[in-house]
């Protein structure tokens, strides 16, 4: 599957020196491909399919395929797409938010993560392009507005970028205009979640709330339902009182 790389594709791959799509890189030139579990186990990244983003963030194509992993289960692996097609004014990467830029959106936000709605402390919330960097690259850098950023918490950023990666525009369309329109890009209104009929509502129990989550959860185990099930059906109920 090792596949020898012209030099002047090999002296821009060498152009990308942050570390993790680094090693990413020297794994695939050495070996052809690098799996998920490769990735966790000998790198230590424990989320590998961020890893393999950052590469293709640096505008170095990779696909995705399954492989064997050491219990015999099928993983994902990823190798080298068509290297002609590296986007060069990606080389390098994104560029460094500065600590100005992330204030503006804390002012913006309110201090909240854009998806959940809860308050976190400002090293807990990561700048996130509502548009994947992916699609969008970071071609307004010297001019950036904050209305085409947000701040996620980590569980937030961790689900957008999972829903992202599996999206068909993401894989092959490349459309800004589809993205602008889903959740993870405007959740104050969407039509759709990765081109899906799909609504959501992201809820966050924290400190004192907990109990009440904790309760709930009580009684989802005792009714033998699954708690978003549960809450969903409290929710049915009351809207139906409050709209006989």
């Amino acid at each position: 599957m090792k596949k020898t790389v012209p030099l002047k594709l090999l002296a821009k791959l060498k152009k990308i020196t942050s570390k993790r799509p680094r090693v990413v890189i020297e794994h695939i030139l050495k070996h052809g491909f690098i799996t998920t579990e490769e990735l966790e186990s000998k790198y230590g990244y424990s989320h590998p399919p961020r890893a393999a983003r950052d590469v293709r963030e640096q505008g170095v194509p990779l696909e995705t395929f399954r492989v064997k992993g050491s219990s015999g289960r099928s993983i994902a692996a990823y190798k080298f797409g068509d290297l002609s097609k590296i986007i060069n004014d990606k080389l390098g990467g994104r560029k460094v938010f500065s600590k100005d830029f992330k204030n503006e959106l804390i002012v913006v936000g309110a201090g909240k993560c854009y998806i959940c709605l809860e308050e976190f402390d400002e090293r807990y919330l990561q700048i996130d392009h509502r548009i994947p960097y992916e699609i969008s690259t970071d071609k307004d850098f010297s001019s950036r507005d904050v209305l085409n950023y947000m701040l996620l918490c980590g569980s937030c950023n961790r689900a957008k970028s999972w829903s992202c990666e599996h999206c068909e525009n993401w894989k092959s369309k490349k459309q800004p205009f589809i993205c602008k329109s889903c959740y993870w890009a405007s959740p104050e209104e969407y039509t759709h979640i990765g081109e899906k009929h799909i609504r959501r509502l992201d809820l966050i129990w924290m400190d004192d709330d907990i109990r009440v989550y904790e309760g709930l959860k009580n009684k989802a185990k005792i009714a033998f339902e699954k708690l978003p099930k549960h809450v969903k059906e409290i929710l049915r109920k009351h809207s139906e009182n409050l709209n006989p």
